[in-house]
């Protein structure tokens, strides 16, 4: 039988019994209930007529000693009334005799009720006669005692009744304590059977669950010879066979080659060993749990340590323990460019670069279980990419004394030898200015780009108001927009508030951009300068509709001599990584949002001003 089969039987018999305990207190129930409304039908109904017959036939009385008093009207007018009333309860009490002795008292009631009807008329004919009466002696002759008369049997008739009544209620209080009793035993004995059945229900599944729990404290103990005994074959015995199975796969699991697993790990810590770049583990609490030997001589640490280091304890820059432990709050690992992923450790006279990276490592449900952090050693590639740039600096330097010789001399020859040269000559003659003066422009941008990079250039940074910035971009361009007929127009939020920036710099970054934009706007096109403010940065944006920018290109415009492939501008390739190094330099960053045949926004950040 199957173990849910067995828990329903199991309250199907518990309900039941629930079920027989209320239907026989509603059965005894009913009976209170009957009893009552006899009582109520019965007796009540009498008892409440003889009350009125009382009060009826004393009014009566008094009617007729108005009557003696020679207030003869009223008291007519009341015995006739009350007469009524009395003979309408009479009727009531005819019409409910449901006790013995009933009958003959409502009947002896209604003959003593005649007399004294009769009784009364003989004394009003004897008025009409005007005869004089002596009205006290009648009264207490003949009135009186008939009054008495009819007024005890109405009290015997409720007093018959109240004493019937009593009788009932006494018979009800012993079907309410045979009802209590017999309802109590109902009730105990099906708790009692329900109690046992339970008990006897409990134990069959509990046993079970016993054997499990046996079982496994020994199997966590290194017994994997523990096994449960199928002794059903519901729910409880299949899963005793497949927890029998499972001991099994256990066992034989445990009883594999270690020596394998040990090989394995030590494979593991060899490559790691084995890896030029620093590695570290970090927990959740931020405690290095792990770091190869290439990254204790990275940060200078020794072999062994009595206890788990944290991270600012280990790592020179801040930024780094702040960007691990924001990973850790957010679970997700941060996207920054590789300049704002340099740490630089200095030792004695010589320093050292290292690019790092933090990811995060997550279980098998999920969860954040630490976070990695990749040291590279890029202190080689630094000094190359200075001896580059020093090498371009002074090749540049070297060139330009020649290039200005070389400029001039061919201006002189289109403005002096020009016109007698021919028509072929003339143009080879205007391509080597073109190309000179391009030469000399490659040469001047290549001196402004080392002299950023290598710090060489300084910044005099001032509160600035973007709108002056807005209004020297468009003073610039103002004829070069006329005469392409591109409208050139500005967007600024209420309140901006200004910038801290070189307004020289910024200002050739926004020429720059524009003239960048202005170079593929066709005629008729839009190119919009917008500002708007992203605590706590302003962020300044150039926005074209021309034929935009490969998705491929977003992050390598900003490279050093890349164009856009297929495009002829004309330019060096270094506008837009001389805008990035000045941005930079200024605290901010750049990029740009573009698609093809939608046009391009580049947007780049300023700090706010104090």
């Amino acid at each position: 039988m199957a173990f849910k089969k067995k828990i329903l039987i199991g309250y199907g018999i518990i309900f039941i019994l629930m079920g027989l305990v209320v239907a026989w207190a509603v059965i005894h129930l009913v009976m209170l209930g009957k009893a009552g409304d006899a009582i109520l039908k019965e007796n009540y109904r009498s008892i409440l007529a003889a009350e009125n017959m009382v009060d009826a036939l004393e009014r009566q009385d008094s009617a007729i000693l108005l009557f003696f008093m020679e207030d003869l009207h009223q008291g007519i007018a009341q015995f006739r009334e009350n007469e009524a009333v009395f003979l309408e309860w009479l009727a009531r009490a005819k019409d409910n005799i449901t006790i013995p002795g009933e009958a003959a008292l409502v009947k002896a009631l209604e003959s003593d009720y005649t007399a004294y009807r009769h009784r009364f008329s003989e004394l009003t004919d004897l008025r009409d006669r005007s005869k004089p009466l002596n009205g006290l002696s009648i009264y207490q002759e003949t009135v009186y005692p008939l009054f008495i008369q009819v007024r005890k049997k109405c009290i015997d008739l409720r007093y018959l009744n109240e004493e019937t009544m009593y009788k009932a209620s006494i018979q009800a209080g012993m079907v309410s304590k045979q009802a209590i009793g017999s309802t109590v035993v109902v009730a105990v004995s099906a708790l009692a059977v329900a109690l046992v059945f339970c008990l006897v229900l409990a134990n069959r599944i509990v046993r079970p669950l016993q054997h499990f729990m046996s079982a496994s404290r020994r199997i966590s103990s290194g017994d994997y010879t523990a096994r449960v005994p199928m002794e059903t074959g519901d729910e409880l015995g299949l899963l005793a066979g497949e927890f029998n199975r499972m001991a099994d796969q256990i066992r034989q699991y445990h009883e594999m080659n270690i020596e394998q697993i040990i090989s394995e790990k030590n494979k593991g810590d060899a490559i790691l060993s084995s890896i030029e770049d620093g590695l570290l583990v970090f927990d959740t609490r931020l405690k290095a749990t792990g770091i190869n030997p290439a990254a204790r001589r990275m940060l200078g640490l020794t072999t062994v340590e009595t206890a788990l280091p944290e991270c600012v304890d280990i790592l020179p820059d801040p930024k780094v323990c702040d960007m691990i432990r924001k990973t850790v709050e957010t679970g997700v690992h941060p996207d920054l460019p590789d300049e704002q992923r340099m740490m630089v450790f200095s030792e004695k006279d010589q320093s050292h670069h290292y690019l790092f990276s933090v990811r995060a490592i997550r279980g098998s449900s999920h969860d954040l279980t630490g976070i990695v952090l990749l040291l590279r050693d890029v202190t080689r590639m630094k000094e190359v990419e200075q001896l580059k740039n020093e090498f371009i600096m002074a090749a540049s330097h070297e060139l330009r004394t020649p290039l200005t010789g070389l400029g001039m001399s061919v201006d002189l020859l289109l403005e002096h030898a020009a016109p007698s040269l021919s028509e072929k000559n003339r143009d080879l003659l205007q391509a080597a200015h073109e190309e000179v003066h391009r030469m000399k422009a490659l040469v001047s941008d290549l001196l402004d780009m080392s002299g950023i990079e290598g710090g060489r250039i300084e910044m005099e940074f001032e509160n600035v108001q973007v709108s002056t910035l807005f209004d020297h971009a468009q003073t610039v361009f103002k004829n070069q927009t006329d005469m392409k007929g591109v409208e050139l127009s500005r967007e600024m939020a209420a309140g901006l508030p200004g910038v801290r920036a070189d307004a020289n710099k910024i200002t050739w970054v926004l020429t720059n951009l524009i003239s960048n934009a202005l170079r593929y706007v066709q005629r008729g096109g839009h190119i919009k300068l917008r500002a708007r403010r992203i605590d706590p940065h302003i962020h300044l944006s150039v926005q074209d509709d021309g034929p935009g920018i490969p998705p491929e290109y977003h992050t390598r415009v900003f490279q050093k001599f890349v164009q856009v492939k297929g495009r002829e501008t004309g330019g060096t390739g270094l506008g837009l990584a001389i805008c990035k190094e000045i941005v930079r330099a200024h605290g901010g960053a750049i990029w740009v949002e573009s698609s093809q045949g939608l046009g391009s926004t580049f947007t780049f950040t300023l700090p706010i001003g104090q």
